[in-house]
């Protein structure tokens, strides 16, 4: 029988339709990073190395769009083999897993209890036989927790219950303003430290009370001597967020006595004993009361004047982690365009550890822990793959990675960073640029800023997912290091006090001008964008006398006013933009033109603004205000909120939806995704 052949058209069809079939089985190298693969980026963090040092175990999560929720699990990684087990399962909120002192069980927090009922509770597992205990049943959530030194018991902080419960349910539930966000609907309750034995099952027994409370914004604001009698802790005059004034206690376990340190600072946090107890360091700014440079300092615990350790350094230090030998401390921080790890010894010597590559994950944190013999262990990411753990058996080895959980994001067709610096004023600002994956130099490019918040952070040379999104679509992205940025010293991270937006202005257009001197930026087509921070100076730039082809602002503050009287933060602001905007003529005008809604009147970029309804960090206020300020001049403007209590989106659903209009914006101003048109 003769067999018909197919018509060309026919064929076409039936080639495309077969592309399309096997297009989710095509080798991923086939094909770029786009938005939808930012969801299947498996997140590795927390490591905790055993007490023997053979095993370290690390938090695994996984974003899950039907349940809108990233779902975690605790896994135990063989350190010379790499074998994996899943130690805490079908706990999806379980975080904090840590080695108790003999390393024979793991504690952990995780969700219980459902609708108001649910909180975050302590768990300890047995190792050897899988049994899982809940310790605690505080009314309010568990904040953190530590070990007792000998195992038999386990620090941590939670709030107080509301003392008029009842009051309130019945509709009395007026409460009294203090220094806190415009967000708050009822009084802030302290964070107090609590002690519940690890064995026994007897009622956790409070530690503190009053008014004094634990920062709520600290990773380990309470640390046990090594004798388990007592626990330094910091401790600030009040809940209310913004009375950020700080100093270290000790806590007598036994009395519940308090004692301030003497001479202790009053912009402190995380304190920590050397193993062998004779040392107490903490953090605080090298210039309380600001924020910059945040370094070390070591004090006797019998007494004596504080060093300042980690000087020499002169870096913006995020962690610390005392050595087992109690000689130096492994301390971590932004490094121009990674996350770097020194060993600083008590002696005033220190060393860089050789990371290559590979940079320790953490925003405002360092993800490491160090075991026998100063080894390490973190959690990081490498430009071309997601975070992984990695192992160096001593402060000299080579990073080994030990997982592969991100393999598949990993093959696809990335782009490649750059690290980049310039010339600004006396300074040397510093970015990262992101280039399409099939980037041709000859060719002309839009280039997309994307600009960090903070100010005290900054843009690194790692693996970012939604950089690497944008730039598939033929975009290069640029991140500019401007001043303020941490990673460059301290004279470059105080440039920024009381000069909010001009002299980072200045950085992000000089870095531009480099940039085009390079000939492969279509100047015009170039776009603003950022979040927090980085939409203040998005909004500052839309002030230029320089045409934008578009802007992103996310959780943009226009008006530093606002930041001062209705943030969180509140207050404290005047440790960037100068003293109280209240006291004088002068310092009002002083806050109104270092804010962006100063340059309004001169704002004719397109602008999508993106903000949540309650946003604590940076009131939606600022977004009206941009938006009414676009609008009325004529300037296409569009605004989504998000109806939730957050500073940017944390959950699946609304952090890609969050994405994805900030993506089509730039693709409806910037054109067809055509790279190097």
């Amino acid at each position: 029988m003769k067999i018909p052949q197919p018509q060309p058209l026919l064929l076409l069809r039936l080639l495309g339709l077969l592309t399309l079939l096997l297009l989710p089985y095509l080798s991923p190298a086939q094909r770029r990073f786009e938005l939808a693969d930012i969801s299947r980026v498996v997140n590795v963090g927390d490591p905790q190395l055993s007490p023997d040092g053979k095993s370290i175990m690390v938090v695994v999560s996984r974003p899950n769009l039907a349940a809108n929720r990233s779902e975690a699990e605790v896994v135990l990684v063989d350190v010379a083999s790499g074998r994996q087990r899943v130690l805490v399962a079908g706990r999806p909120t379980v975080k904090q897993p840590r080695w108790s002192p003999t390393g024979d069980r793991v504690a952990f927090l995780g969700r219980t209890g459902t609708g108001k009922e649910a909180h975050t509770q302590l768990f300890v597992q047995n190792l050897a036989s899988g049994d899982v205990r809940q310790l605690t049943t505080a009314v309010e959530n568990v904040q953190l927790y530590s070990w007792k030194p000998d195992g038999t018991a386990l620090a941590y902080s939670s709030a107080n219950a509301p003392a008029n419960a009842a009051e309130v349910a019945r509709g009395n539930d007026s409460f009294e303003v203090g220094n806190g966000s415009m967000t708050v609907t009822a009084p802030p309750a302290p964070d107090h430290l609590w002690l519940v034995s690890a064995t026994d099952g007897q009622p956790a027994r409070r530690l503190t009370s009053g008014p004094l409370s634990l920062p709520d914004d600290s990773s380990a604001p309470f640390a046990w001597a090594p004798d388990g009698r007592t626990l330094a802790c910091v401790l600030r005059p009040s809940a209310q967020t913004g009375d950020q004034e700080t100093a270290v206690y000790t806590l007598d376990v036994a009395s519940g006595a308090l004692r301030e340190l003497p001479g202790s600072p009053h912009r402190v946090d995380l304190p920590a004993y050397s193993p062998d107890g004779q040392w107490l360091s903490y953090q605080t700014p090298r210039e309380p009361p600001f924020f910059e440079s945040l370094e070390f300092d070591v004090v006797p615990v019998a007494g004596g004047p504080a060093r300042h350790l980690c000087r020499a350094l002169d870096r913006n230090l995020q962690r610390a982690i005392w050595s087992p030998d109690s000689k130096s401390l492994f301390v971590g921080g932004n490094d121009g365009p990674t996350v770097s790890i020194w060993q600083q010894g008590l002696d005033g010597k220190s060393r860089k550890l050789n990371l290559g590559p590979v940079s320790p994950n953490g925003s405002y944190w360092v993800e490491m822990s160090i075991g026998k013999r100063n080894a390490v262990a973190v959690t990081a990411n490498e430009p071309g793959r997601p975070a992984e753990l990695y192992y160096m058996a001593s402060p000299t080895a080579t990073p080994r990675r030990l997982t592969d959980f991100n393999h598949e994001t990993a093959a696809l067709a990335l782009g490649r960073m750059e690290a980049v610096e310039w010339q600004s004023d006396q300074l040397r600002p510093n970015g990262i640029l992101t280039y399409p994956p099939d980037f041709d130099p000859a060719k002309k490019y839009p280039l997309v800023l994307m600009m960090h918040g903070g100010p005290s952070n900054a843009s690194r040379a790692a693996f970012y997912g939604f950089g690497q999104a944008v730039a598939a679509h033929g975009y290069v992205v640029f991140q500019p290091n401007y001043r303020g940025s941490d990673n460059l010293g301290y004279a470059f991270q105080r440039a920024i006090r009381d000069d909010a937006g001009a002299g980072p202005g200045r950085d992000v257009l000089a870095g531009i001008a480099e940039l085009e001197r390079r000939g492969w930026v279509d100047t015009s087509r170039i776009a603003l964008s950022g979040a927090s921070y980085g939409g203040f100076m998005t909004a500052w730039l839309m002030g230029e006398p320089r045409r934008w082809r578009c802007a992103v602002a996310g959780a943009a503050v226009v008006d530093l006013l606002d930041s001062y009287n209705l943030s969180d933060n509140n207050v404290s602001n005047a440790g960037h933009y100068g003293p109280s905007p209240w006291l004088s003529a002068a310092n009002l005008e002083h806050y109104r033109v270092q804010s962006p809604l100063a340059r309004a009147t001169r704002w004719r970029t397109p602008t999508l603004i993106l903000h949540n309804v309650n946003d604590f960090r940076v009131p939606i206020s600022n977004a009206y205000k941009m938006y009414h300020a676009l609008k009325d001049n004529g300037v296409p403007v569009r605004f989504m909120a998000f109806p939730i209590a957050a500073h940017v989106p944390g959950d699946p659903v609304r952090s890609a939806e969050w994405n994805r209009l900030w993506l089509e914006w730039l693709d409806r101003y910037l054109g067809p995704a055509t790279p190097g048109r």
